[in-house]
C-alpha cells in the first residue's frame, strides 16, 4: 500500500462525509482541502471530488491512477469525478490503515469516526486552522467591505498576510526569558478571552515592542500570527499618514476597520515613534488629527471585545511621551543579543547548512554588537563567497572571514560623506537593508534550545 492511496481515499471520504452532514461547516474541513473549494468567499455543498480537486487538495499528481486498483473506487472520464462504488468497504479499508493522530487532524472524519479512535471532535477542531484565516476568506472579506477605488488605495498601505503566508515560525526564533514570558501570557489571554470578559478584565492585549532595528520585533509579531493561526495586519504609521495628506485620519480609521473585519487577528503598527514626533512638532494639522484619531482608535479596540491583538513597535522608545506609553498594557524589550543569544541564533539559522568545524561560541565572541539580522547577513555572505568557489560546504574560517568583511563594510557605511561624494559610498547599497528587512530577517528564542 502506498501513501498516495491513503491520501486520495481520505480526501474522497472527507468529501462524502461533509456533503452528507449539515452539522459540519467550512471550519471542519482540513485547511488544505478548503483552499480547493473556496468560491466568492464561501464554500458551497456539494463538494466535488474530481481528479483536479483531488490533486490540488492532496498533491497527488494522478489521483485516479493512485486508487484505480482498489475494488471500491470508480472514475468518470468525461467529468473527472472520482467516487466510491462501495462506501462501507472504503471506510473499512481506510480505518484499518489510520491511527488516532490522523483522524484528529481531520475534524470531518473525527465527527464520523472519532469515537472508534477515542478522538474528541472539539479537540480536532482546535487543531484545525479556522476558515477565517484562509487567504481566500480574507480576500473575499476585503472585497466585500472595501470595494470602491478610494478604499482600495488605502488597502495598498496595509500589508495583510494569511498565516500560511508567514514563513517565520516560533521555532526559528531566539527569545529572551522576558520575551518568552510576555508571549506566553498573551497566548493564554487569547485562549481564555471568554473568561477574561466574564470577570471584566478588558485592559489586556495591547503590546509595545521596543528595541533597535534588527532585533526581531517584526519577526516575533509575524511568527506569533503563524503560531496562533491568525491573519496578520501590518501598517507603517509613517506611510499611512503621508500618502494622502487630506485623508490621513480616515486612513487610520480604515486600517482599524480592516483589523476588526478580519478578527480574530494580529494588528501590527510599526514605527510607533512617529506618533511622538508628530505630537511634539509643528506638523500639518491633518497629520496631527490623524495621530489623535490613532490614539483614540487604540483606546477603543480590544482583544476581549474585538478579538484583535494590537502590537506596536518602535526603534526609538525615548521619543514616546506619556500619552503614547499609557495606551499599552505590556512593554516588551528587544535588546541586541548577548553572546549566548548570538550563539543560539547562529545554531538556529545554520540548521540546514553543512559547516566543517562549526564553532558558534567562537563566532558569538567575535560578533559583539551584531543583531540577529546582522548575523544572517554574515552567513549569507559566507554562503555566496563559497558558491563562487563552487562549494556548498562551508568552514569555520569562511564564517570568520565573513564577519571581518561585514565589519569593514559596516564601518565604511557609517563614514561621513566627504566633498558631497555620497554616491561613491553607497553605490553598493545598504548592506544591512531597510529597517523592515532587518526586523524580518532577525530570529531570537531560548525556549527552543
Amino acid at each position: 500500500m502506498s501513501n498516495v492511496e491513503l491520501d486520495v481515499v481520505e480526501f474522497l471520504l472527507t468529501v462524502a462525509v461533509y456533503n452528507g452532514d449539515r452539522d459540519l461547516d467550512e471550519d471542519d474541513l482540513p485547511a488544505d482541502y478548503r483552499g480547493v473549494f473556496w468560491s466568492d468567499g464561501r464554500i458551497e455543498r456539494p463538494l466535488s471530488a474530481t481528479t483536479t480537486t483531488a490533486t490540488e487538495a492532496t498533491g497527488v499528481d494522478r489521483p485516479w491512477e493512485a486508487v484505480s486498483g482498489l475494488m471500491f473506487t470508480d472514475h468518470d472520464e468525461f467529468s473527472g469525478d472520482i467516487s466510491f462504488t462501495d462506501r462501507d468497504m472504503a471506510e473499512e479499508w481506510f480505518l484499518d490503515r489510520v491511527d488516532a493522530d490522523r483522524i484528529g487532524d481531520n475534524p470531518v472524519l473525527a465527527a464520523a469516526f472519532g469515537d472508534e479512535f477515542g478522538v474528541d471532535l472539539d479537540e480536532a477542531r482546535e487543531r484545525n486552522r479556522p476558515a477565517r484565516a484562509d487567504r481566500a476568506w480574507i480576500d473575499a472579506m476585503l472585497d466585500e467591505y472595501f470595494d470602491d477605488e478610494e478604499e482600495e488605495e488605502m488597502l495598498d498601505l496595509v500589508d495583510i498576510r494569511a498565516p500560511e503566508e508567514v514563513d517565520m515560525t516560533m521555532n526559528d526564533l531566539v527569545l529572551t526569558a522576558d520575551q518568552e514570558d510576555e508571549i506566553y501570557k498573551i497566548v493564554k489571554a487569547i485562549e481564555h478571552r471568554d473568561y477574561l470578559a466574564q470577570i471584566g478584565l478588558r485592559e489586556i492585549g495591547k503590546l509595545l515592542f521596543v528595541g533597535p532595528p534588527g532585533t526581531g520585533k517584526t519577526s516575533v509579531a509575524r511568527a506569533l500570527a503563524q503560531e496562533l493561526q491568525l491573519p496578520f495586519v501590518e501598517v507603517k504609521l509613517s506611510m499611512i499618514t503621508s500618502q494622502y495628506l487630506g485623508e490621513t485620519a480616515k486612513n487610520v480609521e480604515k486600517s482599524f476597520e480592516v483589523a476588526r473585519r478580519l478578527s480574530p487577528c494580529i494588528f501590527f503598527m510599526d514605527e510607533f515613534d512617529f506618533v511622538a514626533k508628530t505630537r511634539s512638532s509643528d506638523e500639518h494639522a491633518a497629520i496631527k488629527r490623524a495621530v489623535n484619531t490613532l490614539l483614540k482608535s487604540i483606546d477603543e479596540i480590544s482583544l476581549i471585545d474585538d478579538d484583535v491583538l494590537l502590537i506596536g513597535a518602535t526603534n526609538h522608545p525615548d521619543q514616546l511621551d506619556a500619552a503614547a506609553w499609557r495606551r499599552f498594557d505590556e512593554i516588551v524589550n528587544f535588546p541586541k543579543p548577548d553572546t549566548g543569544m548570538r550563539a543560539d541564533i547562529l545554531r538556529v539559522v545554520t540548521r540546514d547548512m553543512d559547516i566543517t568545524d562549526f564553532d558558534p561560541a567562537t563566532l558569538a565572541e567575535i560578533t559583539e554588537g551584531l543583531t540577529g539580522s546582522d548575523l544572517r547577513l554574515v552567513l549569507r555572505e559566507a554562503v555566496l563567497d563559497a558558491l563562487t568557489e563552487e562549494r556548498t560546504t562551508l568552514t569555520q574560517a569562511d564564517l570568520e572571514a565573513a564577519v571581518e568583511d561585514f565589519e569593514e563594510r559596516d564601518n565604511l557605511k557609517n563614514l561621513d560623506m566627504i566633498d558631497g561624494d555620497a554616491d561613491a559610498l553607497v553605490a553598493g547599497g545598504d548592506i544591512s537593508g531597510s529597517d523592515d528587512e532587518a526586523e524580518t530577517d532577525h530570529a531570537h528564542d531560548h525556549a527552543h534550545d
